[in-house]
């Protein structure tokens, strides 16, 4: 294990770069032992409290503790070279940065801390931000693609006037939201009336809309002899489907 206290003394603002370690997926994380020292606790059994306060600031944020907290072992210098295998807990940054929060004030290296993973976990959550973006125009692009796609195959079964189809798509979002309409859906994400449902969702529910599109289409395709009401209850069914399929938190469902 590395020495700390050498580290503090050569390279005071890096201390906690040097401590991250990497699991076999290239995930990083950090010991709860390595940063029990780096924060100056003499035993860690003192850290012990703080590491639970900040379990439950993390429960408190909405998150699941075994996301970031992660029990396990590890081998700990017990002198003259030698280790013992040793319960561990490994941190991810966020954890840290709820650790480094919890910690004692009065402590430079505390303060030190908390401006390190509040500067990084932030550029963390920005990152992961632009790639939500990302996927979400990706999706939305593909959507508006398969929504003219699906439009076509509709008129094979009468639905060719501009309420027919809006009746068509209502029972597609009523299968897979629950029974909420597009009107309802609308008014639950509290848009304007100049806004559109589907440029204000995020990439798993967007992907729950792509999914329920095309899987109408190819039905619709596979039964072409339907009439407008058997395609509006297709559409209907299949989005009562993909509302088994994909999670609650996507946002899809009530």
């Amino acid at each position: 294990m590395t020495d700390t206290k050498t580290d503090l003394m050569v390279d005071p603002q890096n201390v906690f770069e040097i401590h991250k370690k990497m699991d076999p997926n290239g995930q990083e994380y950090w010991s709860a032992r390595d940063l029990s020292k780096i924060l100056q606790y003499s035993e860690f059994r003192h850290f012990q409290p703080v590491i639970d306060k900040a379990k439950l600031a993390c429960l408190n944020s909405g998150h699941k503790n075994e996301n970031h907290f992660v029990d396990s072992e590890e081998d700990v210098a017990i002198g003259s070279g030698a280790t013992k295998v040793m319960p561990a807990i490994f941190l991810s940054r966020y954890a840290c940065y709820l650790i480094v929060q919890n910690a004692d004030p009065s402590k430079e290296i505390v303060a030190k801390g908390q401006t390190y993973f509040a500067f990084q976990t932030r550029r963390q959550e920005l990152s992961e931000l632009e790639r939500e973006n990302e996927k979400r125009l990706l999706l939305r692009e593909e959507i508006s693609k398969h929504n003219v796609n699906l439009a076509e195959v509709a008129k094979k079964s009468g639905i060719k006037e501009p309420l027919d189809y809006a009746i068509f798509q209502d029972h597609g979002y009523k299968g897979l939201y629950g029974g909420l309409g597009a009107k309802d859906i609308h008014n639950r994400k509290k848009l304007k009336k100049s806004q559109k449902i589907l440029d204000h969702m995020g990439s798993t529910e967007l992907a729950a809309n792509l999914f329920r599109a095309t899987q109408t289409e190819e039905k619709l395709k596979r039964e072409s002899h339907q009439n407008k009401h058997q395609a509006n209850q297709t559409h209907y069914n299949v989005g009562k489907k993909v509302r088994l399929i994909f999670p609650r938190k996507s946002g899809h469902q009530n």
